[in-house]
């Protein structure tokens, strides 16, 4: 997160580092890190006492950028800051304290809205509503959706009389939590109010709030803009052509098409025909087919998208070719296609397979992968064929190949997989682990505990999440003080798995290095 403090010498030279690490700690594990929210919440309460105003402004505004954090902290800060029944001490009786000053120090505000004492959040609401600041709008809000109703009256009130007065400044600041907390029991006020807003307000606001938003809040604006059409069939277009966001682009691109067919604009089907993306060409297709271009249609039987192959196939039948003889044709000539042998096995028998086994070894890498697709949906795949594409020069290949061995690879030799998994490509290191990912527990966890220090960050990011979910299925299987249930592995192997744990307990973190070293009997 960037950090804007100010111009002037920040006497707190030795907090800002510590509460930057702190706030990106948390950010990073929002979802987990329980110590390090924690840490995050008595920071923010030592620099809320140390009365440097600077470095607490900064401080509210990263966490205004994160509204998951936001949510985390305010879950967790309440068990942190609040858990103590005399509140008496320092710094938390300051907090409370603050709000009944004239002037409020904002970070103050926003922790004393997670407090445990719903009259603490009401005075903490009345505070933000009486000096309304952007940065406190996600702090307020969470508590539209609070659970004590006075406190959830007071926010909700405030929240719309504010995107009322000054949408330009408070909805770009409370829509990603509105958005966020929609699904929240009590949660959907803030999401409707902030709908209710961008209906009301200006374009540029409009337009501001999705160029500089998330996913999220670009989808809800032009998901209203569709519907509302307010864009013309030529911004329609545009925005289907260039978009990157899948939800956002096919949005865009049926309401085009939709509107070329009422129009019967075939020039405008036919542009988007030819677009890159498979859903914008699937929808363009679908209404030449409905403006009865069925011969059209029909010619993209080789294309490189299952659903346009599908709607090919389906126009070629209302004009009376024969798909699968195509199919067979175009496989067994001199020059297959990767969509043409991809439709051969989505039309074909399991009889006609073995015209995909020739194509394993065609000099086009993308040939190859087609091929070993294509058996796999004819549920024709011979192991002794597709097993060495595993160590193909291609990493396309390589993971279709790994994809149709999956449902055997108990079948292949036991010391493929962990060859793999030490093999020096990318691709090999993961065909390797993926093959391991049906064996048992503790071949799980020593696949993942190997991956976790791998050079590959996919990869690596990958055996930490698996570890992080082995040991916390384990830890739940317990009740109080019931051990942890047993690895079924040899004294060698349990030594193996200790090596291993300890090579990755930097990479693991302390809260899922505990677990695992309770899990394998070992004192840290």
């Amino acid at each position: 997160m960037t950090w804007t403090p100010g111009d002037r010498e920040d006497p707190s030279a030795q907090t800002r580092p510590a509460l930057e690490a702190a706030v990106a700690a948390a950010g990073q594990r929002a979802a987990a890190g329980r110590k390090a929210l924690e840490r995050l919440a008595l920071l923010l309460a030592d620099v809320d006492a140390s009365d440097d105003h600077d470095l607490g402004r900064a401080a509210l505004r990263a966490l205004a950028r994160s509204p998951k954090l936001v949510v985390r902290l305010d879950e967790r800060t309440r068990q942190v800051l609040w858990h103590s029944s005399d509140q008496s001490t320092t710094p938390l009786a300051r907090l409370v304290a603050a709000l009944s000053r004239r002037t409020v120090n904002p970070l103050a505000v926003a922790l004393a809205s997670t407090h445990r004492d719903g009259r603490v959040r009401e005075r903490a609401v009345r505070s933000m509503l009486d000096d309304p600041d952007p940065d406190l709008v996600p702090f307020l809000v969470l508590r539209t959706g609070d659970w004590v109703r006075q406190v959830r009256d007071r926010a909700r009130a405030g929240l719309a009389l504010l995107l009322a007065d000054d949408p330009a400044t408070y909805l770009p600041a409370a829509m990603p939590m509105a958005l966020l907390v929609d699904a929240r029991s009590r949660g959907g006020f803030a999401a409707n109010q902030v709908a209710a807003t961008l209906l009301s307000a200006p374009p540029a606001v409009r337009r501001a709030v999705g160029a500089s938003g998330s996913e999220a809040q670009r989808r809800l604006v032009v998901e209203m803009e569709v519907a509302q059409r307010w864009l013309r069939i030529d911004d329609l277009v545009a925005l289907a052509e260039s978009e990157t966001d899948v939800r956002i682009r096919s949005l865009a691109a049926e309401a085009a098409c939709r509107e070329a067919v009422w129009t019967e604009r075939i020039p405008i089907l036919r542009r988007l025909a030819g677009n890159r993306r498979p859903d914008v060409r699937a929808i363009a297709l679908i209404g030449l087919l409905r403006l009865g271009e069925r011969a059209e249609v029909a010619t993209r039987l080789d294309d490189s998208a299952s659903l346009v192959r599908a709607i090919a196939r389906e126009a070629a039948r209302r004009v009376g070719t024969d798909a699968r003889a195509h199919y067979r044709a175009a496989v067994t000539g001199p020059a297959p296609t990767p969509g043409a042998v991809l439709g051969f096995g989505e039309s074909a028998s399991e009889m006609e397979a073995p015209l995909l086994n020739r194509l394993l070894t065609h000099p086009a890498a993308t040939i190859r992968a087609a091929a070993v697709r294509g058996l796999r949906q004819l549920d024709a795949v011979e192991t002794s064929q597709v097993m060495p594409l595993l160590t193909d020069p291609s990493p396309s290949v390589v993971r279709e190949a790994t994809t149709a061995l999956r449902p055997v690879a108990a079948t292949l030799p036991a010391e493929l997989p962990w060859q793999l998994l030490a093999g020096a490509r990318v691709e090999l290191r993961r065909a390797g682990y993926r093959l391991l990912g049906r064996g048992p527990v503790p071949v799980r966890l020593r696949a993942a505990l190997i991956l976790a220090v791998d050079p590959d960050a996919g990869l690596s990011q990958r055996g930490r999440a698996d570890v992080t979910g082995l040991v916390r299925d384990a830890s739940r299987t317990t009740w109080r003080r019931t051990p942890l249930p047993a690895l079924d592995v040899t004294s060698e192997q349990h030594a193996d798995l200790l090596v291993l744990a300890r090579r990755a307990a930097p990479a693991l973190g302390d809260e899922v290095g505990d677990l695992l070293s309770a899990w394998l009997g070992v004192r840290r």
